[in-house]
């Protein structure tokens, strides 16, 4: 059977000598079903924007099953990569349920167009402060989005985006990608999960208080026993120093966290990681402006409000 890895490649291989608009309309039509397929077949949907903690626990819960069944540490699963190699190890699905053809597993969740078997299976959603998201999902966008993904997000936007051009703070105050935008979608999946039983809601200021606790409580949504020597081994893999450096020795081979030939540290995918990081990069008026948006247009009961934040940002200095 053909990976999904190779399922997606056979999909953008063959229609890449289209027309545009024909290119784009097949692209979402296959990847929107490749999706689908691969939600349906897994324990667990992992629902955050790019740049909250997503891969961070795709490479937690890629080593733990790596240390169960006795595989090497530089393959991290995206999907079904550590499936193929032993079937006992579950698929893992991540996505953001929000660009093109992922917005399919929003539709799954939306009462008038809801997907009964998508919609009633375990659901983690990571969330994050909306700013820190969209300067993260700035250098994400700009250094690392393959030229595929940002044609298929760009079609869909009011204002496209010349990554090579756009300036990081044009970035954040965009309609369509910036602050304003990261706050429409923690408030769209925080009503699309309100009252789902089978929805947690996690964060990644959350994984990086307790990456131990997030880890046995998705763990547990997998079915997996609690084995504290082999979650020990995970954490200190998946500790972010020492990401960051098997990343630039590039150790990985897949799953998003591969090195990048270049020296420039912002086309890592371990970057920095820093709660509250936005407020270092933006003069104080700048800061004053996001901090405005999420203070009016955040859900409160997400708890990024600005005294709340505050606290986070003071326990982690």
């Amino acid at each position: 059977m053909i990976s999904d890895r190779n399922l997606r490649r056979a999909i953008l291989w063959s229609t890449e000598p289209l027309p545009r608009a024909a290119r784009l309309g097949l692209r979402r039509t296959f990847l929107s079903r490749l999706e689908i397929y691969k939600a349906r077949n897994t324990p667990a949907l992992i629902i955050g924007h790019q740049k909250c903690g997503n891969t961070w626990l795709r490479v937690m819960l890629s080593r733990y099953f790596q240390i169960k069944y006795g595989l090497p540490s530089n393959l991290i699963a995206k999907s079904d990569e550590l499936h193929r190699i032993n079937r006992a190890i579950p698929r893992i699905f991540c996505t953001n349920g929000h660009y093109s053809y992922q917005h399919v597993i929003a539709d799954a969740f939306e009462p008038d167009s809801r997907d009964a078997e998508v919609s009633a299976m375990p659901v983690v959603f990571i969330a994050r402060h909306p700013c820190d998201i969209a300067v993260s999902w700035y250098y994400q966008f700009t250094k690392r989005e393959s030229d595929a993904k940002v044609e298929l997000i760009n079609a869909e936007l009011n204002t496209p985006v010349d990554r090579s051009q756009i300036s990081l703070w044009d970035f954040v105050r965009h309609s369509d990608l910036g602050v304003i935008a990261m706050i429409d979608y923690l408030n769209s999946w925080h009503r699309r999960l309100a009252g789902l039983g089978n929805a947690r809601w996690t964060s990644y200021e959350a994984m990086r208080r307790d990456p131990r606790a997030i880890l046995q409580m998705v763990l547990e949504i997998y079915g997996e026993r609690y084995q504290p020597d082999q979650v020990a081994q995970v954490l200190e893999f998946a500790d972010f120093e020492n990401l960051r450096k098997l990343e630039g020795a590039g150790h990985f081979q897949a799953g998003g966290l591969a090195r990048q030939a270049t020296e420039d540290w912002t086309t890592r995918k371990v970057r920095r990681g820093k709660i509250g990081g936005y407020r270092s990069d933006f003069t104080t008026e700048q800061v004053a402006e996001l901090d405005e948006l999420v203070e009016t247009r955040l859900n409160p009961e997400l708890g990024y409000a600005r005294g709340d934040f505050d606290a986070v940002v003071e326990s982690f200095n």
